[in-house]
């Protein structure tokens, strides 16, 4: 059925452009200005990147949380079907019967991303300022 119907839609228009660009009829695109590229605007692409990535992490370590059934986080995760001994959102941490079962880099990543996002966020800050102070 989409193929029915896109297809010859596809076509169809493909085909309006063909002769629009044989006889001339394209309408000139006007050049948009690009907004130049510094080093606040890459310090905040960073920074988005940073508070993504370390969001993403803190999700996939609190998927080792034990929300609503806490024996079954234990189960699913190191095997035995025992209440959890302690487990904490900041650091993630889960420990079942005196193991810690979140991946050992859950943690340092998080405060790696972290320092990153931050730092970036100012750099960013301090070098907008600095550049509309100058010029």
């Amino acid at each position: 059925m989409i193929l029915a119907l896109a297809l010859p839609a596809w076509a169809g228009i493909t085909y309006v452009g063909l002769v629009r660009a044989r006889r001339g009829d394209e309408l000139p695109q006007p050049e948009l200005p690009r907004p130049p590229r510094t080093a606040a605007r890459k310090a905040a692409w960073i920074a988005v990147f940073a508070y993504l990535a370390g969001g993403a992490l803190h999700l996939y370590g609190l998927s080792y949380m034990p929300f609503l059934f806490p024996e079954d986080a234990c189960y699913f995760k190191a095997g035995t079907k025992v209440h959890p001994d302690r487990s904490s959102a900041l650091p993630v941490s889960l420990v079942c019967r005196g193991t810690e079962i979140v991946p050992w880099w859950v943690n340092p990543g998080l405060l790696v991303l972290a320092v990153a996002a931050v730092g970036a966020t100012v750099a960013s800050v301090v070098l907008a300022v600095g550049r509309r102070r100058a010029g």
